[in-house]
């Protein structure tokens, strides 16, 4: 348990005391890895794949596509593959990175953990790929990538699980831009001293307000974690050329904590592997069923629930009121605790309705499912009996949920909470949730089939079948990959889907 806080210039913090440092012995450290935890680092690199396919032709990622494919290799490597573009195209690794971390973050569809802080933490996948294409000339293996992927996770959750950035209105990719550089300092090898500069480094440039996740939400909420991650690449790039960054950067009398967190009154604890413990951070992690933010994912199930067996709960007529009691987190991030007005309106942007618990869980209600394109068209956001009944729901903090959602023991940790429903005759129903169908106390958790199954469902009619059997053999594979297998971790859209899908110009 690495204890952290501010400290002043006078105190003279030692190296050894530095966070910064902690991440990077812990990234240097080559201790084996566990059979589940590599393969659960394949299903998360399938259901990456999974969402980049599916947000190909959609705005954001067709814009950092066309900004990727202006920045050709540099003469450091082979350069990294674009999601959909041919294999044989390869372009600069950190912008790689970019577009390929855009398109996985688009649809707000893929990997979560929570805890003090929110997270994504497959956003390392495409960094770290992105480099691991670009060195394979070097004699990169797929076991090398293993390794990085691992390591990017595991510095992720760790500092999620240890140090609040909401509460201080920063916003949650401050965690990605260290554990990506991490992630890729463990895949290269590098000593801790190198991996110690480009964690300092890419802390410094990553850290942003949460307005990106605050009112009328825009398209940067996908680029966001993208920009993260080219940052981190870059960052590693300079500290393997000898460049330093600055120290202390978390605790310093004008670093992270001081000025952007808690300041000299606060004391964080990131608990991190000790020498020689193996890392399986990610096995706490946990991936979406349903194309909206994780702590909608209980409620979107538990709605599907009700549309069967109480369907009278979705007819607008019948219902005074719904209350969500939740966590904490929940209420505020994406209920009406938020006091966005933007979360109640039929013409906000998909990305605001996608962090609006009150309509999802209307959609859900209606609908009985979920979709990731038609649940939030503008047609289905307008539809006046869904607008009648999303006006009628409020969330509510119950402390208990808010107490289960933090709790480290994993059979309590809990995402969901109570539904009290009051109808209009006066009767009442109350039912509760605590995790999602496909969280691994679920009553589906997703195993490998299920992964496998929502990549030839989001790639279908956009990959042709043969790429999509292709490229799920290959992932399938990633520990056994050779130097020149590792392009294959990727995939390529129709000719026709490319040919459609938006190409828009700008300065570069």
């Amino acid at each position: 348990m690495h204890a952290v806080r501010a400290h002043t210039s006078a105190e003279a913090l030692p190296r050894e005391g530095q966070l910064a440092w902690s991440i990077a012995q812990v990234a240097a450290d080559p201790v084996p890895i566990a059979d589940d935890v590599a393969e659960m680092v394949i299903n998360r690199v399938i259901d990456n794949a999974s969402v980049a396919a599916a947000s190909y032709s959609r705005e954001a990622p067709a814009a950092a596509r066309a900004q990727a494919l202006a920045h050709r290799p540099s003469a450091g490597g082979a350069g990294a593959t674009v999601f959909g573009e041919p294999g044989a195209t390869r372009v600069s690794a950190e912008w790689a990175a970019w577009a390929n971390g855009v398109a996985v973050r688009e649809l707000d569809y893929h990997d979560t953990f929570l805890a003090e802080e929110y997270s994504h933490p497959g956003d390392n996948i495409p960094p770290i790929v992105a480099v691991a294409q670009h060195a394979g000339a070097r004699g990169l293996t797929g076991a090398d990538l293993l390794r990085g992927i691992v390591a990017g996770y595991e510095i992720q959750v760790d500092l999620v699980k240890g140090i609040s950035l909401h509460r201080h209105k920063i916003d949650h990719v401050a965690h990605l831009g260290p554990s990506a550089a991490a992630g890729i300092g463990a895949m290269l090898g590098l000593d801790a001293e190198t991996i110690f500069q480009a964690v300092g480094q890419a802390l410094h440039t990553t850290t942003a307000t949460r307005q990106s996740r605050k009112g009328e939400i825009s398209s940067w909420k996908a680029h966001a974690p993208a920009l993260a991650g080219k940052l981190a690449v870059e960052a590693v790039d300079r500290a393997m050329r000898g460049q330093t960054s600055p120290t202390p950067i978390y605790e310093g009398e004008d670093g992270v904590i001081a000025w952007m967190l808690g300041g000299f009154d606060a004391r964080y604890e990131v608990p991190l592997p000790e020498a020689g413990e193996a890392k399986r951070a990610i096995l706490d992690t946990y991936t979406k069923q349903h194309s909206a933010e994780y702590q909608s994912q209980a409620w979107i199930d538990l709605a599907r629930r009700l549309h069967r067996a109480r369907p009278e709960i979705g007819d607008p007529e019948r219902v005074a009121s719904i209350v969500l009691a939740t966590s904490h987190h929940t209420h505020y991030v994406i209920g009406s605790g938020s006091g966005d007005p933007e979360k109640y309106s039929p013409t906000a942007s998909r990305e605001t309705l996608d962090h609006s618990l009150p309509y999802i869980f209307t959609v859900a209600l209606q609908d009985g499912a979920f979709d990731h394109e038609t649940s939030y068209l503008p047609a289905r956001a307008a539809r006046p009996d869904t607008v009648a009944l999303w006006q009628r729901i409020t969330t509510t903090e119950d402390p208990e949920w808010t107490r289960r959602y933090h709790s480290n023991d994993p059979a309590e940790k809990a995402f969901g909470g109570t539904i009290r429903v009051t109808f209009t005759d006066g009767s009442v129903h109350e039912e509760s949730i605590a995790v999602a169908d496909a969280h691994p106390l679920g009553a589906k958790p997703f195993a490998r089939d299920d992964y496998v199954g929502k990549f030839r469902t989001l790639a279908d009619g956009i990959v042709p079948p043969a790429e999509i059997e292709r490229f799920l053999t290959v992932a399938q594979r990633l520990p056994e990959l050779g130097p020149d297998e590792l392009g294959g971790l990727t995939f390529t859209v129709s000719d026709q889907v490319r040919a459609a899908a938006p190409a828009p110009s700008g300065l570069l």
